[in-house]
């Protein structure tokens, strides 16, 4: 499984890639592997105000609907609007084009309460057993 060192990581196997006070957010390669096919991601509305651990987006698969949650408190900025006719993307691009969303953080502080890279591969070994 592959989990990028650059990204910051939730324990709801959210990740996110910092740009300033932006914090573009995806489902983790081992999210997306757990869902298996995606079939319909319900994204949050731009300008919805959302904070850290709160579900803000749904992702449906063949199996199961799956909560996603924002790493980071902030506003919504914008979303990936081509998921609503590829959802497959996130299966595909997990860390590319399977990104859902980009929040304007109020405090990109919040992102030191996020896991490494590391860590979060300690916790998926853990999960999985």
């Amino acid at each position: 499984m592959d989990f990028p060192v650059d990204l910051s990581y939730a324990k709801t196997h959210e990740w996110v890639r910092q740009k300033g006070d932006e914090a573009i957010v995806g489902i983790t390669s081992y999210a997306q592997e757990q869902l298996r096919d995606i079939v319909f991601v319900e994204l949050p509305k731009l300008g919805r105000k959302v904070k850290a651990k709160q579900p803000c987006a749904v992702i449906e698969s063949v199996k199961a609907a799956y909560d996603t949650y924002a790493p980071v408190s902030g506003e919504i900025i914008r979303i990936n609007t081509e998921l609503e006719g590829s959802p497959q993307l996130i299966n595909e691009d997990p860390y590319g084009k399977g990104w859902l969303f980009i929040i304007k953080m109020n405090d990109p502080g919040e992102l030191k309460e996020l896991l490494s890279s590391q860590a979060y591969a300690v916790l998926c070994k853990e999960e999985h057993h």
